[in-house]
């Protein structure tokens, strides 16, 4: 189809018209509508002002972030009108199903986290100011009810703020496994306690500090965790917001708008020019071009009519067509491929991170050692309160803070770094995984070509010949006729005068030039191209490239340099794949794959022991990527398989890709470092907890010297 990209400012005349020509719809319905071709701030001003003009439209707001409009309206939404209305104002439009988008809406875990965050460091400064004064020198009754003010203030933050690690640790001890979240609560638990007991024993030390401070650098921690995973979104719930909600059929000879799960196998659906196609089925009436590409990766429409078959999510470009439903509902094409997305990437996360795989080593050794001190110490004094103080500062010192800071620290700054050069990190664990990959998987268009035609061989045909093949294209609403119809146009062609103009159903248009009979269409040739042909004549091949996207052949030569194997994995034709790869020495190029066949040949891949990289940006690859250990996605790619990807690429370039690897390597080892600061650490204060030469107060302020430092080298994977 063809949209305007930024039409915001010159929408009144077109809206208003719009205005007239939309049906009515009545109260109380939200619609969701993906619009992938909006930018700027004119272009939401141009959609919220020209739907307010439709007479049944309450209110229509733009999520630019998102690429998405809700509209308001008064009754039962006529989604095909507003589809229509904003085709009229110049922005291509897909329907989304808004209840499946809104169960997966808002942060309250992130919320919830700041808050947590918020109140223990408040907490942490007033405890702190209270205990400066008693390190100051003050005593006895004065000591004595700092003690119990900061017992006040701290118990109850602490019940709040540390909840995350508590429920954590909980969770796993009841399967009978530890993580990072275990021996940290154990020490916040541990510290508060004994700090409660003291007071109320009227002993000269309290803790409160040491908790809440290790609450508020673990909770840093967890936040810095969160915020790389904020953008990450289910790919099989958005998948799902991409099947059409519903649909106009045809029933007892009139038209029913009915709801998608509503329709039954039978029904006789109408399909608007511009629309997605909701089920699967043959077409009744009608005939057009299909725009396969999100499904397929067929990167030139094909012809449909009177008999074709047709499957959910494919876009009908040129004319309305009615189709017989042989599928609808959970059997459909896009629904059945958004299963299969699920599946894939509940495979995926069976994956650990480097923390919990550090935890299930650290925990019992840390548990173990404070536990030996308490009995050893116990034993040798008799002193339970002394032993306890060894324990907890045993405990403490062991800087769980430091092991819970070593990742997402490292994360953070790798994920800002990759930002500036165009990356978004979407997963927790994409960089780890990153720096294993060996193999690397792309797709072709849209991923290795940008999808932008390219025409050749023009300048060899004759000036009598374009002036022919100018007016056969101009005949035809055929995306190819048009591109040639618009090239032509450029060269200052004047269009040949023909007779008996015809448009055969995928094979092209036939003319008469004079005596002579054209034909403009697709080749008879293995390659299946486009030609033009005088009868008596050879065919003259019009061939039509994909340009490369750019960076492409850069970042494949980088690969290869690297020894990193590449394939080109596509469902676009043999001949088609072929090419490209030959373009960009890529020996290995498949074509003509559906999706099963794409997550098929990854799992061979990963059975051979390989970690890949799925590189893709279509429906078609949604499957592939969530099967993949690592994924990557163009954000000119479809909505649903950006939210499947683990990293975005925000350019039009690949080569960030080449950056996303070298810096996950980097990230790698300053995680690695981290650990090996942690263990040096612990190496030298362990003993000097044990032997009792640290209190828990030294051991809270080593706590928090260690922790910094890991921020410190995480920061370095930014040089």
């Amino acid at each position: 189809m063809s949209v305007m990209s930024c039409p915001g400012c010159a929408g009144t005349p077109l809206a208003q018209e719009v205005a007239r020509n939309t049906p009515a719809a009545y109260a109380g319905d939200t619609v969701s509508v993906s619009l992938p071709e909006i930018h700027c701030a004119t272009c939401v001003s141009g959609v919220e002002r020209g739907l307010s003009k439709l007479p049944d439209v309450l209110e229509a707001r733009v999520n630019l972030s998102l690429k998405r409009v809700t509209i308001k309206t008064r009754g039962d939404a006529d989604e095909d009108g507003l589809i229509n209305a904003l085709l009229g104002l110049g922005f291509e439009a897909l329907p989304l199903d808004a209840a499946t988008l809104r169960a997966g809406e808002g942060d309250a875990v992130g919320r919830g986290l700041l808050l947590r965050l918020a109140v223990a460091g408040f907490a942490m400064m007033n405890v702190m100011i209270l205990s400066v004064a008693i390190w100051a020198g003050a005593a006895d009754a004065t000591r004595q009810m700092f003690h119990w003010i900061s017992a006040i203030i701290a118990l109850p933050a602490v019940a709040f703020a540390a909840r995350p690690f508590f429920a954590s640790a909980i969770s796993v001890l009841r399967v009978g496994r530890v993580n990072m979240e275990v021996p940290i609560s154990l020490a916040v638990l541990l510290a508060s306690g004994l700090s409660l007991f003291e007071t109320m024993a009227g002993g000269e030390n309290a803790y409160f500090d040491a908790a809440l401070s290790l609450t508020f650098f673990l909770l840093i921690g967890r936040y810095l965790d969160h915020r790389t995973r904020a953008a990450a979104r289910s790919a099989a719930q958005e998948l799902a917001a991409l099947e059409v909600p519903s649909a106009t059929c045809i029933r007892e000879g009139a038209p029913v708008r009915l709801k998608a799960a509503d329709i039954i196998v039978g029904d006789l659906v109408q399909v608007p020019a511009g629309g997605r196609i909701p089920v699967d089925g043959v077409i009744d009436t009608g005939r057009t071009q299909l725009d396969r590409s999100l499904l397929t990766g067929e990167s030139m429409p094909i012809a449909a009519q009177v008999g074709s078959k047709v499957v959910s999510g494919e876009v009908n470009l040129s004319n309305p067509l009615v189709v017989r439903a042989t599928a609808v509902g959970q059997d459909t094409t896009l629904h059945r491929m958004a299963q299969m997305v699920a599946a894939a990437e509940s495979g995926r996360s069976h994956y650990t991170p480097v923390a919990d795989r550090a935890a299930q080593l650290y925990a019992p050794l840390v548990h173990g050692v404070a536990a030996l001190a308490f009995v050893g110490w116990f034993a040798a004094t008799g002193d339970v309160r002394y032993a306890l103080n060894i324990a907890i500062a045993t405990l403490i010192i062991t800087c769980p803070c430091a092991l819970g800071l070593a990742v997402p620290a490292v994360t953070t700054a790798a994920s800002g770094n990759l930002f500036r050069k165009g990356l978004l990190i979407k997963s927790a664990t994409a960089l780890e995984r990153l720096a294993e990959v060996d193999t690397v998987v792309f797709d072709k268009t849209g991923t290795l070509t940008d999808g932008t035609p390219i025409l050749q061989d023009l300048q060899a045909l004759s000036p009598q010949d374009r002036g022919v093949v100018l007016a056969l294209s101009q005949s035809s609403d055929h995306p190819v006729s048009r591109l040639l119809a618009s090239a032509l146009e450029g060269m200052q062609v004047v269009p040949t005068v023909l007779s008996d103009i015809r448009e055969i159903a995928g094979k092209g248009v036939c003319g008469q030039d004079g005596v002579t009979r054209v034909h403009l269409g697709k080749s008879s040739t293995s390659n299946g191209g486009t030609m033009f042909q005088r009868d008596g004549f050879a065919e003259q091949p019009l061939r039509i490239d994909e340009s490369l996207r750019g960076g492409a052949q850069e970042l494949v030569a980088a690969l290869q340099s690297k020894g990193m194997g590449v394939e080109l994995l596509s469902g676009d034709t043999e001949f088609a794949a072929a090419k490209t790869g030959a373009r960009l020495g890529v020996e290995q190029a498949w074509g003509g794959l559906t999706p099963a066949d794409k997550i098929a040949r990854l799992a061979e891949l990963q059975d051979q022991g390989k970690h890949v990289l799925m590189v893709g940006d279509g429906l078609n690859d949604m499957g592939a990527m969530a099967q993949a250990f690592v994924s990557i996605s163009p954000a000119s790619g479809v909505d649903a398989t950006r939210a499947s990807s683990d990293i975005v690429l925000l350019g039009r370039s690949l080569a960030p890709v080449k950056d996303a690897l070298k810096v996950s390597r980097r990230a790698r080892a300053r995680i690695r470092e981290n650990f090996a600061i942690a263990v040096c650490y612990n190496a030298v204060a362990v003993p000097l907890a044990v032997l009792g030469f640290a209190s828990p107060l030294m051991a809270a302020l080593a706590m928090s010297s260690s922790s910094i430092l890991v921020i410190l080298n995480a920061l370095r994977v930014r040089v």
